[in-house]
């Protein structure tokens, strides 16, 4: 059974910088992408960064040079490290694992595992 935690959310200024976790159980990581997504208020959920298949990481534009995904050495964990944040980051944080193809890990519908989801929120 795929379980996903995410811990490490809070409330920051614009500039600073935040550590999200996501602790990983029942997968290999060689055959997964673990993926983080974000949703606003009433947007839709939105892909932010993935760790795919464990060695490669693709981002989106909007957090490319801010945040890095990669994962840890103890406890099977993915991390997202955010630095620079800005007010428009602000938004729920989940982490999904799934068994998805290269083309397909921006779609949050291709991932059956999710983690509960961590808040972050960013003061301007």
């Amino acid at each position: 059974q795929v379980q996903l935690v995410e811990s490490g959310g809070g409330l920051v200024q614009a500039g600073d910088s935040l550590r999200l976790s996501c602790a990983v159980s029942g997968i290999t990581f060689s055959n997964y992408g673990l993926t983080w997504f974000r949703q606003a208020p009433g947007k839709e959920r939105e892909f932010v960064a993935s760790l795919w298949r464990s060695t490669n990481t693709y981002y989106a534009d909007s957090v490319k040079g801010r945040f890095t995904i990669s994962r840890g050495n103890v406890r099977n964990t993915v991390y997202l490290q955010m630095d620079n944040l800005k007010p428009e980051d602000t938004a729920v944080y989940y982490c999904a694992a799934g068994r998805v193809i290269l083309s397909s890990i921006r779609n949050p519908s291709n991932y059956n595992s999710w983690g509960q989801g961590t808040q972050v929120t960013v003061s301007s």
